[in-house]
């Protein structure tokens, strides 16, 4: 059974994985050579639902590491 620090760790990693991703994608659509070429991707949307997430869900498992 894991333990609810490990399952908070694990979600921050993926939601900061995603954030990752989704920084790339955004980066990727802000360069692109053709301006009128554009996507239905919410890249900064997504970035920042997701790296707030990520603080949280990392914050809560260091916060419960620290307590034992």
């Amino acid at each position: 059974m894991a333990d609810l620090r490990t399952v908070l760790a694990i979600a921050g990693g993926v939601a900061a994985m995603l954030a990752l991703a989704a920084r790339l994608g955004d980066r990727r659509r802000m360069r692109r050579s053709n301006p009128d070429d554009v996507g239905f991707m919410p890249w900064t949307g997504l970035f920042f639902w997701a790296m707030l997430s990520a603080c949280v869900l990392l914050g809560l498992a260091t916060r419960a590491w620290l307590a034992g």
